[in-house]
């Protein structure tokens, strides 16, 4: 007796199922490696601050050419090659982990293809270029936030929607009907 109803979905078929995900992801690496491929063309690297720098708004948002071989805030800096590795890793894993992370519901689509459109984006700096092109450099007052990329901002959105789309789902002991 099989426990199946109806005909297994075609492999066409469970790719499309993540068609939103990979739209995005691709979306996401064409316009960040479009936008750091924009500023190698017009500046120098590195170029930061006078007299190279584009600034957009005066002592607020400026455009600069810099490299980063670590993570956010520039953690882990010199460890471009763990952090490829560790990128590539983690695009394996979702993957696989695909059923477990809910990749199904459209929101989770939209917030892993942020996140990995721009994982693959910052591997592809760490594979071409040894760091990541950082360019947007925002400056508060005496306070400079650290300079990011295209791919920076859709990884924290994309961790942003995951969060909130996970604090929304019901705990597992609230699925389980409860004997009385």
């Amino acid at each position: 007796m099989s426990l199946v109803s109806g005909p297994s979905p075609t492999r066409l078929q469970r790719f499309l199922a993540y068609r939103l995900l990979l739209a995005l992801a691709l979306g996401t690496l064409g316009a960040d490696q479009l936008s750091k491929a924009w500023i190698a063309a017009r500046m120098p690297y590195p170029t930061y601050g006078d007299p190279g720098a584009i600034r957009i708004v005066d002592d607020f948002f400026y455009l600069v050419h810099i490299g980063n071989t670590g993570a956010a805030w520039s953690l882990f800096a010199g460890r471009s090659t763990v952090l490829a590795v560790l990128a590539a890793l983690t695009l394996v894993a979702i993957a696989f982990g695909r059923h477990a992370l809910g990749l199904r519901a459209r929101l989770v689509q939209v917030s892993f293809g942020l996140l990995c459109g721009g994982i693959a984006g910052n591997l592809t700096d760490r594979l071409r270029f040894g760091h990541v092109i950082d360019f947007l450099d925002f400056h508060f007052g005496s306070y400079i936030y650290p300079t990011f990329n295209v791919a920076d901002s859709a990884i924290c959105v994309g961790v942003f929607l995951y969060i909130g789309w996970s604090l929304k789902q019901p705990a597992e002991d609230d699925k389980v009907p409860k004997a009385d």
